[in-house]
């Protein structure tokens, strides 16, 4: 039986403990990481190469069960399914640190599986997660060059000011303007994800060194496990091309693909780089088709290493040509950004719509407006909320030209739907000044690096298309780093390309206004960052940042003062909270039935707001005079739409409200002598009436003529 180790530190005033050897003793090894009442349990296991693999055969799987929270599952199944959004972002978080961590030409299988045991509501898995899956990497056998750790760093604004907070409770997120994920090891920093309200770089900056110190803490930790209870790292079969090869590869391409990669546009590029590989593998790598078995095999490995050589060789040109020669693919300079273009209220029935190019990157984006019936409803592990903005990014394959299968969106999606949703909600107005929902969706037409931001650009301005009345004008941009063979000299570029992103060492996304930044994501495969790396990084992509902006702007200065006609008009006014069961009615029989006699929606809130949509204004104006008459007190000088019930001589009774009747004497029927009242009004009609006297037994007297009158002072004003 093999010794149980547990190893504990103090971190932001909570136990964190990671333990071993008790459960989950036949995969390659196990961790079980406690922090508060929330425990994940990690593990890792290994196995061959897939046969013809030419790449890292990492697999990172999250999952958690509501049973961790003492819950059962939301709807008609009681059992847990495909993993839902926040999984599948997990998964992202755990593998984009640790994936470059493993050595060149590791080809294993590798699978990381973290399951969620304990959850306490307050502090959440998801970085815990991170932490314990690192930590059974470093227990494992799989030559990892890690250890990583990952926290969460918020800034809480308190009495004494703001103050970073690591770790923080899902009570303290709430009070933060800030959200913080970062994972780093002990060479630096190699993956960052923020949300922020506007915050200024050098704030962004003391929230890294912050979480930095306290990586350096839980790596200690990892440390000390590890010294305790890991098993020797084995290699496995490195998979790199034969040096003849590699020379053999060089020597016959290197003069006419530096020409090929100095083409400007993507295709020409794409063609000549394809052409040029298939030229060479064919002319000497072809595979043997005569000769022994054990000769073809060899043919076909020859061949595969010179694919892999042809590779290698075209990202030493690009990153080559980047830094000795200041050269990018397309011909641009480091800081150059590719030509835009935008335009807004493409589409006629959208509430609102924007395409936005840049380079060879294209998006089309639209926005719905909703009332609160649309609100996405998120059950997991954390209590059920309501999300009132959504932003949907879709990738189908005609955007680079491909032909793929047509699939539900995939991790990437949704990572890059959540990087612009995240990076556009830090300037949306407060549901209490736009109480929305709102749904932004951006479909990739073209794609060629930065789509994501591209989705920022164009949600933004397709919010200003709808009239909602953000802060400030968002927009995205993204760095690159390259570096020369030695990896001495480095250089920054903005806006890269698709290509830049696949030879370079890393995409730094950065997302915000002129005040501040709203959104980061960083992916780096390079070991790691440092803070001033980052600082300089920071001040590029902001002189980026402020050129879209300025361009943006030409474009729609600023939110459209009124919402799309397309969209339903919502009005709020507030009940007494004790009339609420007033209104709603047995069953709910008096809300459905003012919704359906006016063709509008109704929601009523605990505290008494009640929210009237609908594109009919006079049927708003109709249905929230019923709801007053209903709960308030009628009010002399208001003016309602009521129906008429009942007629005599002397007048007609109008209804203003279930139960709620008034009387419109035969003089206040109209200007003028009135015959008969019948000449006027007749039981069902709909009348404006205005009251103009409330009796002390609670008697209603309502005017017809002199709601008319206010009507007709209305239209001349």
């Amino acid at each position: 039986m093999s010794m149980v180790v547990k190893v504990e530190r103090e971190i932001g005033g909570r136990t964190l403990t990671l333990e071993t050897g008790r459960i989950a003793k036949l995969c390659n090894a196990s961790v079980l990481a406690t922090f508060g009442g929330t425990t994940v349990l990690a593990t890792v296991t290994r196995g061959a190469p897939r046969p013809g693999t030419d790449f890292l055969g990492l697999t990172v799987d999250y999952r958690e069960k509501t049973a961790a929270a003492g819950k059962f599952p939301g709807g008609f199944r009681k059992r847990e399914g495909a993993p839902n959004e926040k999984e599948i972002l997990t998964m992202r978080l755990i593998d984009r640190p640790i994936r470059p961590l493993f050595p060149d030409g590791y080809f294993d299988e590798v699978l990381v599986q973290v399951f969620v045991m304990s959850h306490d509501g307050e502090n959440d898995s998801d970085v815990l997660a991170g932490t314990a899956a690192s930590a059974a990497l470093a227990l494992s056998d799989v030559p990892f060059e890690g250890p990583i750790a990952t926290v969460r760093v918020a800034r809480v604004h308190t009495d004494d000011g703001p103050r970073f907070v690591i770790y923080p409770t899902v009570s303290q997120m709430e009070f933060s303007d800030l959200d913080l994920v970062l994972s780093g090891h002990k060479d630096g920093l190699n993956m960052i994800e923020v949300g922020a309200a506007e915050v200024p770089e050098k704030d962004v900056l003391a929230s890294l060194d912050f979480g930095y110190t306290h990586i350096r803490d839980v790596l200690g930790l990892i440390d000390e496990l590890a010294s305790k209870a890991g098993k020797p790292k084995k290699m496995g079969e490195i998979f790199l091309p034969d040096p003849e090869v590699t020379e053999a590869v060089r020597t016959l391409a290197e003069t006419r693909l530096t020409a090929a990669r100095k083409l400007k546009g993507k295709q020409e590029r794409s063609n000549a780089v394809d052409a040029l590989r298939t030229e060479i593998l064919d002319a000497h790598f072809s595979e043997k088709t005569d000769g022994t078995v054990a000769q073809h095999q060899q043919s076909v490995k020859r061949r595969a290493q010179a694919k892999d050589a042809f590779k290698r060789l075209e990202e030493r040109i690009t990153r080559r040509l980047i830094v000795e020669q200041r050269t990018r693919a397309d011909g641009r300079g480091p800081t150059q950004i590719r030509d835009i273009q935008c335009q807004v209220g493409v589409f006629a029935r959208t509430h609102g719509s924007a395409f936005f190019q840049r380079g060879e990157t294209q998006s089309l984006v639209s926005c719905t407006l909703g009332t609160g019936k649309d609100e996405q409803i998120v059950d997991g592990l954390l209590p059920e909320y309501s999300k009132k903005f959504m932003l949907h990014y879709n990738f189908p394959p005609f955007s680079t030209g491909e032909v793929k299968r047509i699939t539900g969106p995939g991790r990437r999606e949704i990572g890059h739907g959540a990087l612009a949703e995240r990076s556009i909600l830090g300037i949306l107005p407060s549901p209490e000044e736009f109480p929305y929902t709102i749904r932004v969706v951006s479909d990739i037409t073209e794609s060629n690096g930065s789509s994501s931001m591209a989705s920022v650009c164009g949600g933004c301005l397709a919010l200003m298309d709808a009239g909602v009345p953000i802060k400030a004008t968002c927009a995205g941009i993204s760095v690159g780093r390259f570096t020369d063979d030695d990896g001495n000299n480095e250089l920054f570029v903005t806006d890269i390309i698709g290509e830049e992103d696949f030879f370079g060492d890393m995409d730094f996304k950065v997302s915000g206004t002129r005040e501040g930044i709203t959104g980061i994501q960083l992916d780096l495969k390079a070991r790691g960052l440092t803070l001033p790396q980052i600082e300089r990084i920071f001040v590029q992509a902001r002189s980026g940042r402020l050129e879209i902006i300025d361009i943006m702007e030409r474009c729609l200065a600023a939110p459209r003062p009124e919402i799309s006609p397309l969209a339903p008009r919502l009005v709020t006014i507030m009940i007494n909270p004790e009339k609420i069961g007033k209104l709603i009615g047995p069953g709910g029989k008096v809300i459905r039935g003012i919704q359906e006699k006016w063709g509008v929606t109704i929601e009523v809130e605990d505290d008494g707001s009640v929210m009237i949509a609908s594109n009919d204004g006079d049927a708003m104006a109709g249905a929230r005079g019923e709801i007053e008459a209903l709960t308030e007190e009628i009010k002399v000088g208001t003016i309602y739409t009521g129906k008429v019930v009942s007629t005599k001589d002397f007048g007609a009774f109008v209804e203003l409200a279930p139960g709620t009747d008034g009387m419109c004497h035969i003089s206040e029927l109209a200007e003028g002598y009135v015959k008969s009242v019948h000449d006027v009004v007749k039981i069902g009609d709909l009348i404006k009436v205005k009251v103009i006297l409330v009796d002390d037994q609670g008697r209603i007297k309502l005017s017809r003529k002199a709601a008319l009158a206010a009507d007709t002072t209305m239209s001349k004003v």
